[in-house]
């Protein structure tokens, strides 16, 4: 099954892939291996925001993790000329979470499963992957998650 099936099949439709704010670009493909610039937790008129320890709540933010990763595997797919089974490997993912700095223990990376636990889905086996998870005291737009990629695929 392919990877837009999946996404199809959980219910999920990509986004257009977000212009970046600022001096930079969403992605850069350097041979094999594609790096996303972060992507923050919003989905079209969908923006999960706050921090945890304030208000957030785990499962809130899982939902926000699993709209960053959204936004990645459609910046993914641009860099695939639009063919997703061009993926080889979802390598690493980074993520941020808007944390007080009260919070701590496992929540955070909790909160960061809610992408990987979407990329397996997705992309199966090849979708697992190294990552890092860290709290952070503030993300652009008051966003709750924050996540960049690096990622194998099949060259052009």
């Amino acid at each position: 099954m392919t990877p837009d099936k999946k996404l199809t099949d959980l219910g999920h439709t990509l986004p257009t892939p977000m212009a970046p704010v600022a001096n930079y670009v969403p992605y850069v493909v350097s041979g094999s291996t594609v790096f996303i610039s972060g992507q923050i937790s919003k989905v079209g008129e969908e923006l999960v925001g706050g921090r945890l320890g304030e208000g957030l709540t785990v499962e809130q933010g899982q939902r926000a993790a699993q709209l960053s990763a959204l936004n990645i595997i459609a910046q993914l797919k641009a860099a695939c000329g639009g063919d997703l089974t061009k993926v080889r490997r979802i390598v690493k993912l980074g993520g941020f979470v808007q944390a007080a700095p009260s919070a701590t223990g496992p929540q955070i990376p909790q909160i960061i499963n809610g992408a990987s636990d979407l990329m397996v889905q997705v992309f199966g086996d090849a979708g697992r992957h190294a990552r890092f998870a860290v709290g952070s005291p503030s993300l652009p737009l008051d966003v709750a998650v924050e996540i960049d990629c690096v990622a194998e695929i099949d060259p052009a």
